[in-house]
């Protein structure tokens, strides 16, 4: 008789972990996910106080009314995370360039500087 060899199990945590550490890592992705949950968040304002107001009535439907809401902010909070994440990869990205440039600048010797009289 043959024997299988042991099936693997496969679980949702690394998967889900592998593919948020794609997004926030790809600044293209990162900022395209940044725009569509923008959208959505404005999408959900828009429609809870306008078209959704008498299905989301708190006195008639409270859980729904605070499902509605907290899914709401939570989009909102992931927007605002996103874009702050942006920034400080941003600032990071600006200070490494800047160091780059200040070494290769100091290497760069003038005829006036020092170590240009020295070399002669």
């Amino acid at each position: 008789m043959e024997t299988r060899p042991p099936k693997k199990n496969l679980s949702m945590a690394p998967f889900v972990i592998q593919v948020t550490r794609g997004l926030l890592r790809d600044e293209r992705s990162r900022r395209k996910t940044m725009g569509i949950s923008l959208f959505i968040a404005v999408a959900m304002l828009a429609a809870g106080l306008t078209v959704l107001r008498p299905w989301l009535n708190p006195h008639e439907h409270p859980w729904r009314f605070i499902f509605f809401w907290f899914a709401c902010a939570w989009e909102t909070i992931l927007v605002l995370l996103l874009a702050l994440l942006d920034l400080l990869l941003l600032r990071a990205q600006a200070r490494a360039a800047r160091r780059a440039f200040q070494e290769e600048v100091s290497k760069v010797t003038t005829p006036d500087s020092p170590d240009a009289q020295n070399t002669k």
